[in-house]
C-alpha cells in the first residue's frame, strides 16, 4: 500500500514537472457571458436519447458554469441517466477551483468533488458511491492553471480559432494532469434547432484520460466572436451521441 502511495505521489510529481503550467490566455476582448443558458438535443445514433442545460452565470471575478443532462422517451427506459455538474473558474485566467458531479447513470450512482488548491499545487477528490456508501478520497499535484472537463468545451471558445491550427489545453484529470490538443480542421454549415451557423470543426484529442477514453470527439463552433458550441459528437464503440444546439438565452 505505501509503495503504491508513493508511485502515485512520484507520478504526480513527474506529471506536474511535464505539463504546461497554465492555460493560454483568453484573446484580446473576450469575455465569458454574465448570465446565458445553453439548451441541447441529445441523439443517439438517429434516435433521441436526451437533453442537457447549461447555464452561465457570472459571481464577481468567478464564472460558475451547470449543466443538467436527462435521457427521454425509450431511452430513459432502457438506461436511465440523470448527471448534473458545476465547475467554478476564474474569469480573466480561466483556472477552475472546484468541479461538482452528481452521476446517476443506470444503477451506477457517484456523487464528487474536484477541488484545486493553487497555493499548494493540489488537487484533491472527494468521491462517494450512493449505492453502497463507499468513499474515495485522492490528492494529486498540479502544475498551475487549469480546467476541467466540462469548463475547456467553454473555455476553448476564449481562444482564436482558425483552421489548421491548434491550440493545448492542461485538463485536471483524478491522479493526473492531461494535455488536451484542439485542433481547428475545418468550416461548415449547419442546421440545427436553434438556426442556421457558419462553424469552425475542432477536434479534440489526448495521448490518456477520459478525452482518450471516449473515442472520437469533435465540437463545432461558431464563426463569430462568440464561438458557441453549436453542435458536439462522440462516436463510441457501442454508437454516436450527438448534441445540437436547439436554443441560446441570454438572461
Amino acid at each position: 500500500m505505501l509503495a503504491m502511495a508513493a508511485a502515485v505521489a512520484v507520478d504526480a510529481q513527474q506529471n506536474a514537472a511535464l505539463v504546461p503550467a497554465s492555460l493560454p490566455p483568453p484573446r484580446p476582448g473576450f469575455n465569458f457571458p454574465a448570465h446565458q443558458t445553453l439548451s441541447y438535443s441529445v441523439d443517439w445514433r438517429v434516435f433521441p436519447a436526451g437533453t442537457a442545460v447549461l447555464h452561465f452565470d457570472q459571481d464577481g471575478s468567478k464564472e460558475r458554469l451547470t449543466a443538467d443532462a436527462e435521457t427521454i422517451s425509450a431511452i430513459n427506459l432502457l438506461f436511465h441517466v440523470s448527471d448534473k455538474f458545476q465547475s467554478t473558474f476564474d474569469r480573466e485566467k480561466g483556472c477552475t477551483a472546484e468541479f461538482d458531479k452528481q452521476t446517476v447513470e443506470g444503477r451506477r450512482q457517484i456523487n464528487s468533488t474536484m477541488k484545486l488548491d493553487y497555493a499548494q499545487g493540489r488537487s484533491i477528490l472527494d468521491e462517494k458511491n450512493m449505492v453502497n456508501g463507499q468513499t474515495k478520497h485522492l490528492e494529486s499535484g498540479i502544475p498551475g492553471c487549469l480546467t476541467d472537463l466540462l469548463t475547456g468545451v467553454f473555455y476553448a471558445s476564449s481562444q482564436v480559432l482558425q483552421v489548421g491550427k491548434s491550440f493545448d489545453m492542461p485538463v485536471v484529470d483524478p491522479l493526473r494532469t492531461v494535455i488536451v490538443t484542439m485542433k481547428a480542421e475545418g468550416r461548415e454549415e449547419l442546421k440545427t434547432p436553434a438556426g442556421t451557423f457558419q462553424t469552425i470543426r475542432v477536434q479534440p484529442t489526448a495521448d490518456a484520460g477520459v478525452v482518450k477514453n471516449r473515442g472520437n470527439i469533435w465540437i463545432w463552433y461558431s464563426d463569430d466572436e462568440r464561438h458557441l458550441p453549436v453542435q458536439m459528437r462522440a462516436r463510441l464503440f457501442w454508437g454516436t451521441i450527438t448534441f445540437r444546439l436547439t436554443s441560446v438565452e441570454n438572461k
